[in-house]
């Protein structure tokens, strides 16, 4: 089968490797649709992280959806043909926190298309148990718009686990970083009730597409006003909110962004983080402390409570296909990884259905 490796430098690989075999309690499915996460681009990189990470010869993707074709020994909850999204953290089910039910804090997590062969091929193995079955629809009557999403399960899990960590109902939210799974989480927020919700960037084509979803966005690194205003503080003056931020969404990374976020919370506020900083941050804890702030690390999904809380959103009308801007072949891979890297795209979707030419 064809499938996209590492070799343990800068660059990825298409190369023809064996078709993966079925083993007792996994599921062998037809990958019909991916998406290309920062990670994949470390990889593609090969950067620092990459080189302490991974194992060259990987084959890379996490992001995924598609058809079972084969179960293995043991598999009884699913079956060949149905329509499903991967879990791609893969838990070891014996450590303390996976035998109280937390496997989303599993000390041992095995994470596809960085320590396990991933789904950036035409095959790829896991687990029973990493299943999410879309129930009631097929492969052959998915439409394309159905199948991009559920390719996108993944990071729009991410998405729902950070938004919904504090409770937004009624309160206004700072989302900083407006990629695929900040514009998400803007959008979770928003579908649970939330009343202003303002997304930051430094990208001028990330802030045009969540104005086009609807959302107040803006580039903090712009110049105060006359009075040394600065464009978040001076957005709040514009949405009438008296005493700062209540829930704070990083998603971005930036080390900037934190304290961006510190300033401008109002006492008691929380801050969700998912976006991994690329170097440490200092950070006012005097102010955290009198302030009585809560900063939360948010890493994956909660397995699977996470899963039926999107699933629910979707059926009840949340829709995230617009931050889907760009769909490639598998074939044109290098294209999709190129257009991922510009920053001037929402979320990059590879289409598995046609490998001709691949």
């Amino acid at each position: 089968m064809h499938a996209l490796v590492t070799r343990g430098k800068p660059g990825l690989e298409l190369v023809e490797i064996p078709e993966p075999t079925t083993p007792a309690g996994h599921v062998k499915v037809r990958v019909l649709r991916a998406g290309i996460c920062g990670t994949d681009l470390h990889i593609d990189a090969w950067d620092a992280w990459a080189q302490s990470a991974v194992t060259p010869g990987l084959t890379v993707g996490h992001e995924f959806c598609g058809e079972i074709v084969e179960v293995g020994e043991g598999v009884t909850d699913y079956a060949v043909g149905q329509l499903m999204s991967g879990e791609g953290h893969v838990v070891c089910g014996h450590c303390r926190n996976c035998r109280a039910g937390r496997r989303h804090l599993c000390i041992r997590t095995s994470n596809l298309g960085v320590q396990r062969d991933g789904c950036f091929a035409e095959y790829v193995v896991l687990p029973a148990s990493n299943v999410w079955v879309h129930p009631g629809i097929t492969a052959a009557s998915a439409t394309e718009q159905q199948l991009d999403v559920f390719g996108i399960y993944d990071p729009f899990g991410n998405a729902v686990h950070t938004a919904l960590k504090f409770p937004v109902v009624g309160e206004d939210v700072l989302v900083t970083g407006a990629g695929p799974i900040g514009l998400m989480a803007a959008m979770v927020a928003r579908h649970a009730g939330a009343r202003h919700i303002v997304i930051t960037d430094i990208a001028e084509p990330r802030l045009e597409l969540a104005r086009s979803l609807g959302f107040r966005a803006l580039n903090p690194q712009e110049a105060s006003d006359p009075d040394g205003v600065s464009p978040i503080a001076a957005v709040q003056r514009e949405l009438g909110m008296q005493e700062g931020f209540d829930v704070a969404l990083e998603m971005s990374g930036s080390p900037t962004a934190l304290v961006g976020i510190i300033e401008n919370l109002n006492f008691g506020g929380r801050i969700a983080m998912l976006g991994l900083p690329s170097r440490p941050i200092e950070v006012d804890f005097g102010k955290v402390v009198s302030h009585m702030l809560t900063i939360q690390g948010i890493y994956g999904r909660e397995m699977y409570e996470t899963w039926y809380a999107m699933a629910s959103m979707a059926q009840t009308g949340l829709d995230v296909a617009p931050v889907i801007t760009d769909r490639f072949a598998f074939a044109d891979w290098e294209g999709a990884f190129e257009r991922a890297r510009s920053g001037a795209a929402g979320k990059v979707i590879l289409d598995f259905t046609d490998l001709q030419g691949a």
